[in-house]
C-alpha cells in the first residue's frame, strides 16, 4: 500500500512538472497538456487514484490550492490598469457574466436536455475563465493595448464571482420554496461580500504590518504569509461557503497596490508555488475522470453546446460589455476568442456532482464529464491558435528582442549605435543625467534614473525589451541589476561584463549565482572595453554564408589580430550576446558583431 501511495505521489510530480516543461518548450497551452497527462496517469495507466490517495482530504486540498492561486493572481493586478479599461472589466464581470450564464443555461436546457435546476447550475459553473488558463496564454501571446489587462483582470476577478454564483444556485436547488430560496440568495450574497471583504482586508493588513515593521526574519516571511492566506480562506469559508475565494483574491489585490511594504519576495514565492499547485490540481482532477464517461458524453449535442459557448455566449458578452468603450473591433474580436475554462470550473463541478447525485439528481453524474469536455476543448480551441489569431488581428506585441543597456558611456553608446544600425531596438539607462543626455544626442532612446529604485518599473518603458546587459564600472551594481531584471526578463536573458577584480587574487568577484551571465570573454572587463572601443568604427559586422561559416570566422586572423565576436544576430533578427557559459551557434544568414583582439595603442605598440 505504501509503495502504491509513493507511485501515485511521484506520478503527480512527474506528469505535472513534465507537462509544464513540454508546454514551455513547444509553446503549447500548459493546461491542455496537464489534462492529458492526468488522464494518462489515472484511467489510462492506472498509476494514480486521487480518491484512494487523498480520501476526505481531496476536496479541502482543491479548495485551498485554488485560494492560493487566486491570491497569487491578485498580486499581479494593478489599479493603474483600470484607468483606461476599468469600465469594460466591470461590465465583463457583471453584464458579461449574466449574459454568459443565461445563454449557457438555456443551451444546456434545450440541447443537453438537462432539467431547469441543473441547467442553471451548469451555466453558473461555466461563466468562469480563471488565471490558471488565462495568465499562461497571455505570457505566450503578449497582447498589446488594453487587451492584456482586460483579460487578466477578468480572469482573476471572475473566479470568486463564478464560484459564489454556483454556490448560490446549488443552495437554491437544495432549498424548497420560493420564499426560502430568495431569502437564502440574499443572505448568501450579503455574507459573501461583507465577510469575504472583511477577512480579505484583515489578512492584507496583517501581512502589511508584519512586513512594514520587520516583525519576522526573512526566512519566515513567505511561510507566515502563506499561513495567513490559508487562515483567511478558512475563516471566511467557515462564515460563508466559498467566500474565501473572494477574500484571498482581495488580499492579493490590496497588497499589490500598496507601496510601503516590500512584497517582491512573496510574489516570487507564490509564483513558484502556483506552478506546483496548478500542476497537481489538474493532474488530480483529470485522473478522476472516467474515460468511458468522457467518451459517452462526447456526442453531437455536447459539440453543439460547445459551439454555442464559443460562438454565441462569449462574443455576445464581450460586445455588450464593450459597447461604449474605445476598444476597436480587432481587440473585441480577440477578447471574444479568449475564454478558456480552468480549475475552478473543474473543482466546483466535481464537488457539486457528488452532493447532487446523493440528493437524487440523476443527471448530476454528467456534470463532471461535460465540464471537462468544455475545459479540454476550450483550452485547445482558444489556446492553440491564440498567438496566430493575435498576430493576424494585429493585437500581439512583437517578440521582445530589444536590449536594455545599463551604463551610457562612450564605448557602450558605440555598441548601442551599432546594434540600432542592425535593426535591434536599444534602450540605454544611466543614473547620470549627462550620460543619458549624451546617449540621446546620438539618436538613442535613453532613460535617466536608478534602475535599482523600488519604483523604477513604473517609469521605464520596457515594451519590446527582452534582454539586459550591465556595462557599469561597478561590479556590485551590475550584479544587483541583473538580479533585479532576472525576475522580469528571465535569468537566461540578463548579462554583465566580467568583474574588474579578476586579476587580483586578494579580492573576490561577486559569486556566480548572484550575478548575470558573463559576457564575451573573461578578459573583457570595463577597463578593457573602454580602452578597446573608442568609436563605432572599432566594431565590425560580418554576415555568414555557405562559403564563410562560423568556423571560418573563428580561424581567420588578420593583420590586427584574432576576431572576438560580441553579438550574434540571427537571420530572423533575434539578438544573442556571446557569453562564456554557453557557446553560440551562428549559421548561414546570421550576422556577427565583433572586435579584434589586438589594437595599436597611443605609443604604436600592439596590446591585447
Amino acid at each position: 500500500m505504501a509503495e502504491h501511495f509513493l507511485i501515485s505521489i511521484t506520478s503527480i510530480f512527474v506528469f505535472g512538472i513534465g507537462a509544464q516543461w513540454i508546454a514551455w518548450r513547444f509553446k503549447l497551452p500548459a493546461i491542455l497538456l496537464l489534462l492529458i497527462a492526468g488522464i494518462l496517469a489515472g484511467p489510462v495507466f492506472g498509476l494514480l487514484n486521487p480518491d484512494a490517495l487523498m480520501g476526505d482530504l481531496f476536496t479541502p486540498f482543491i479548495s485551498v490550492s485554488v485560494a492560493i492561486i487566486l491570491f497569487e493572481g491578485g498580486l499581479s493586478l494593478r489599479f493603474s490598469e483600470l484607468k483606461d479599461s476599468g469600465g469594460v472589466i466591470g461590465n465583463l464581470v457583471s453584464i458579461g457574466v449574466l449574459i454568459t450564464w443565461v445563454v449557457i443555461s438555456l443551451s444546456s436546457y434545450l440541447i443537453l436536455d438537462f432539467g431547469v435546476e441543473l441547467s442553471i447550475l451548469l451555466g453558473a459553473i461555466l461563466v468562469v475563465t480563471g488565471p490558471t488558463v488565462i495568465i499562461p496564454l497571455l505570457r505566450q501571446v503578449r497582447p498589446s493595448g488594453q487587451v492584456g489587462s482586460i483579460l487578466k483582470w477578468e480572469g482573476i476577478v471572475i473566479d470568486p464571482i463564478g464560484a459564489m454564483l454556483a454556490v448560490l444556485v446549488f443552495e437554491v436547488i437544495l432549498t424548497t420554496g420560493v420564499t426560502a430560496a430568495t431569502s437564502a440568495i440574499l443572505m448568501s450574497v450579503v455574507k459573501t461580500i461583507f465577510l469575504g471583504t472583511l477577512c480579505g482586508l484583515a489578512g492584507a493588513g496583517i501581512i502589511y504590518i508584519i512586513l512594514k515593521k520587520h516583525m519576522l526574519p526573512d526566512f519566515l516571511q513567505n511561510p507566515v504569509s502563506l499561513m495567513i492566506v490559508v487562515l483567511v480562506f478558512t475563516v471566511s469559508n467557515e462564515f460563508q461557503h466559498e467566500s474565501g475565494l473572494w477574500a484571498t483574491t482581495l488580499m492579493g489585490i490590496v497588497l499589490a497596490n500598496q507601496k510601503a511594504a516590500y512584497i517582491h519576495h512573496i510574489i516570487e514565492f507564490k509564483e513558484n508555488l502556483r506552478v506546483l499547485l496548478l500542476s497537481a490540481l489538474f493532474i488530480l482532477l483529470a485522473a478522476r475522470v472516467e474515460l468511458s464517461e468522457l467518451m459517452a458524453n462526447l456526442n453531437w449535442k455536447v459539440l453543439a453546446f460547445l459551439g454555442i459557448i464559443i460562438l454565441v455566449a462569449r462574443p455576445l458578452s464581450v460586445y455588450a460589455s464593450s459597447l461604449f468603450s474605445n476598444i476597436n473591433w480587432k481587440e473585441k474580436l480577440f477578447l471574444s476568442w479568449m475564454a478558456p475554462r480552468g480549475v475552478v470550473a473543474a473543482s466546483i463541478s466535481s464537488i457539486f456532482a457528488i452532493s447532487l447525485t446523493q440528493s437524487g439528481f440523476e443527471q448530476a453524474n454528467q456534470l463532471v464529464p461535460i465540464v471537462f469536455i468544455v475545459i479540454i476543448c476550450t483550452v485547445a480551441i482558444y489556446g492553440l491558435p491564440a498567438a496566430w489569431v493575435a498576430r493576424k488581428l494585429g493585437v500581439a506585441k512583437p517578440v521582445p528582442n530589444g536590449l536594455l543597456i545599463l551604463g551610457a558611456k562612450d564605448w557602450s553608446i558605440s555598441i548601442a549605435k551599432k546594434l540600432k544600425d542592425e535593426g535591434i531596438k536599444v534602450l540605454m539607462a544611466d543614473s547620470n543625467r549627462n550620460n543619458a543626455s549624451q546617449a540621446k544626442s546620438k539618436g538613442l532612446d535613453a532613460f535617466h534614473g536608478n534602475v535599482l529604485s523600488e519604483f523604477v518599473l513604473d517609469d521605464i518603458n520596457l515594451d519590446g525589451i527582452g534582454k539586459m546587459v550591465a556595462f557599469t564600472p561597478n561590479d556590485e551594481v551590475n550584479s544587483l541589476a541583473t538580479l533585479r531584471f532576472s525576475d522580469i526578463l528571465g535569468r537566461s536573458n540578463v548579462f554583465q561584463i566580467p568583474g574588474n577584480n579578476k586579476h587580483n587574487e586578494d579580492e573576490e568577484e561577486v559569486s556566480d549565482h548572484l550575478s548575470g551571465r558573463i559576457l564575451f570573454n573573461r578578459d573583457f572587463n570595463y577597463q578593457y572595453l573602454s580602452n578597446r572601443i573608442r568609436s563605432e568604427d572599432d566594431l565590425q559586422t560580418v554576415e555568414l554564408t555557405a562559403d564563410y561559416t562560423f568556423e571560418d570566422f573563428k580561424n581567420a586572423d588578420d593583420e590586427d589580430g584574432r576576431k572576438i565576436p560580441l553579438f550574434h544576430i540571427t537571420s530572423n533578427d533575434e539578438l544573442h550576446p556571446f557569453t562564456i557559459d554557453y557557446p553560440n551557434n551562428p549559421t548561414k544568414g546570421d550576422k556577427l558583431i565583433y572586435i579584434r583582439s589586438k589594437i595599436t595603442n597611443g605609443s604604436g605598440n600592439l596590446t591585447s
